[in-house]
């Protein structure tokens, strides 16, 4: 009886010991991956005009960039008007990312918007690997009300140029939408 007795308090005690040592390895594991998001400079984008480059540059930015993409997060679009081009970058300043937007391509004045922690962006990608899986692309009406309408959410008001859709790649994503001088934030994938 005693000995089963013991046998039952050690595979218990193992046990929770385990559980225990389990969230912290996890824990571990996100740090390290937080560590090595891979982070490009502004310069890298030979597309992105020079402007932008040398302020982002002076803002300190990193590109962070998701776990399947190659030289993602600056996208370019009409994000206010038609017709205008605008410039989107996701910026990274010590672990936390907003998606800066440059109207015309001017370096004067960009919108911030979305902020957070990049760790927040990170998943188990397969295998026991962890990865960034934040992403921005520029979409149109088709995109907006075609979530709207599986998903509901906020109303569109009318749509004659376009949105930045920030993903969680594989979970979910906001649509922001620029309309008459406020941002809105619109259903996007569920």
């Amino acid at each position: 009886m005693r000995t089963a007795l013991f046998s039952l308090i050690l595979t218990v005690g193992l046990a929770v010991r385990c559980l225990a040592q389990a969230p912290v390895e996890l824990q571990r594991k996100f740090d390290e991956a937080a560590r090595h998001i891979v982070r490009l400079p502004p310069a890298d984008f030979k597309g992105l005009p020079s402007n932008l480059v040398r302020e982002l540059e002076r803002r300190s930015c990193a590109i962070p960039q998701d776990y399947a993409n190659v030289r993602g997060n600056v996208i370019r679009g009409d994000f206010k008007t038609p017709g205008q081009t605008d410039w989107a970058v996701l910026c990274s300043v010590n672990g936390f990312s907003s998606i800066l937007v440059f109207w015309k391509g001017s370096e004067d004045h960009p919108a911030e918007i979305a902020r957070a922690e990049d760790r927040m962006f990170l998943q188990v990608i397969g295998d026991e690997k962890i990865g960034f899986s934040r992403r921005i692309s520029a979409v149109g009406k088709q995109f907006i009300m075609r979530h709207y309408r599986a998903y509901g959410g906020p109303a569109p008001p009318p749509i004659d140029h376009q949105g930045i859709n920030d993903m969680f790649l594989d979970k979910a994503s906001v649509v922001y939408f620029y309309d008459r001088q406020k941002w809105l934030r619109l259903t996007g994938a569920d």
